[in-house]
C-alpha cells in the first residue's frame, strides 16, 4: 500500500469528484483511478461505488478513508518532527475557526511565526460543527470555537478568553445618544447579524431570549465583513461579540454602547484532535497560546472603544 493510493482516496472525498481529485492530485484521471483500483485489490474490498461519475464510498470504503486520514495525518506529523529536529518547524498549519474568533486568530499566528519562521498557515473560516467534523477527519490541525456551549465530542480544549457582547450602531441613530442599552432595546434596532447556522447567532439568540425579546434581522451574512459592511451602508445596527473591534474597530459615523453582561457567556478556546502522537506544529500553537494573553488583550480593546472600565 502506498500513501500516494491513499492521498488519492483522500482527495477524492474532498472533492467527490474524480476529475477534480486527479487535478488536486496533479496525476490524469486515468492514474488516479487506476491507483484506486490498484488499492482495492491490496485490501480485497471495494471502496469506491462507480457508475457514470463518483457515487460515494461502500461501507468498506468508508472504514479505509477513516484509516487513510489517520495514517497520512502521521505521516505529515513525521516529517514535521524530523524538519523540527534537522533544523526547526516547518510545514503548513491549518486552523478552522468560527468567524467571530477568526477575528483574533493573527494574535496566535504572529508570535508563533516569530519563533518558527519557516512555519506557514492556512486559516478557513467554519462553523463549530464543521471544525469537529473536519478535526476528526484529519482535514486541519487545530480549530478555534466555542468550547463550553454545544457538544464538542472527544477533542483536547485549551481556553483563551471569554465573549463579551457590545451594541454596534449609527451615532446619530435612535441608540446613538445612549450610554448603554438593554437587550430588550437592542432587539428593536434594524438589525445585521450572522445567519443561524453560526453558533454566535445562537448564543445571541438566547441572550436575546433571557430578555424575552426576539430578533428579525434586517440582513443575515455569514461574515464579519458583510456585517459592518451594511452597518455603513444600510445604518443598520448589530450585536457583536468584543473581539471583532480587536481588527475591525467601530467604523466612521458609528459608535459601540455595552450591553448588560447575560447570565451565561461562552468561552473560545482552542480545540485539538486527541490523538498520539500530536502534531508539532499544533503543540506549537498550544505552546503560544498560553503565553499570550488573549483576555487581557482584548479587554483593553473594549476599554479603549468603551472609554470607560469593564
Amino acid at each position: 500500500m502506498l500513501l500516494r493510493q491513499l492521498e488519492y482516496l483522500s482527495a477524492l472525498s474532498r472533492e467527490g469528484h474524480f476529475g477534480r481529485a486527479a487535478e488536486v492530485c496533479h496525476v490524469s484521471q486515468p492514474a488516479l483511478s487506476a491507483g484506486i483500483r490498484k488499492l482495492e485489490a491490496e485490501l480485497g474490498v471495494q471502496i469506491v461505488q462507480r457508475g457514470q461519475r463518483f457515487e460515494g464510498f461502500t461501507p468498506e470504503g468508508k472504514q479505509v478513508l477513516q484509516w487513510a486520514h489517520r495514517m497520512l495525518a502521521d505521516e505529515g506529523a513525521l516529517r514535521h518532527a524530523l524538519a523540527s529536529m534537522r533544523g526547526g518547524l516547518s510545514g503548513v498549519l491549518r486552523i478552522g475557526a468560527v468567524p467571530t474568533a477568526l477575528t483574533v486568530a493573527s494574535l496566535l499566528t504572529a508570535p508563533l511565526r516569530e519563533r518558527h519562521e519557516r512555519v506557514r498557515f492556512s486559516l478557513e473560516s467554519m462553523s463549530s460543527r464543521e471544525i469537529v467534523s473536519r478535526l476528526n477527519d484529519f482535514d486541519i490541525d487545530a480549530g478555534m470555537t466555542y468550547v463550553d456551549g454545544e457538544p464538542l465530542g472527544k477533542v483536547r480544549v485549551v481556553p483563551l478568553y471569554r465573549e463579551r457582547y457590545v451594541f454596534l450602531t449609527p451615532a446619530d441613530g435612535q441608540f446613538g445618544g445612549r450610554d448603554a442599552l438593554g437587550w430588550d432595546e437592542a432587539a428593536l434596532a434594524p438589525l445585521c447579524m450572522l445567519t443561524p447556522v453560526m453558533q454566535n447567532r445562537r448564543i445571541l439568540d438566547a441572550c436575546f431570549a433571557e430578555a424575552g425579546a426576539l430578533v428579525s434581522p434586517v440582513v443575515e451574512t455569514d461574515t464579519v465583513s458583510a456585517i459592518y459592511a451594511h452597518i455603513t451602508s444600510m445604518r443598520l445596527s448589530s450585536v457583536i461579540p468584543h473581539a471583532w473591534l480587536h481588527n475591525y474597530g467601530v467604523p466612521d459615523g458609528a459608535r459601540v454602547l455595552p450591553l448588560p453582561r447575560p447570565t451565561r457567556s461562552c468561552h473560545v478556546g482552542l480545540v485539538l484532535a486527541d490523538r498520539d502522537p500530536e502534531s508539532m506544529l499544533a503543540r506549537a500553537l498550544v505552546e503560544t497560546a498560553r503565553e499570550v494573553d488573549l483576555h487581557g488583550a482584548l479587554d483593553q480593546t473594549l476599554r479603549h472603544h468603551l472609554g470607560t472600565p469593564v
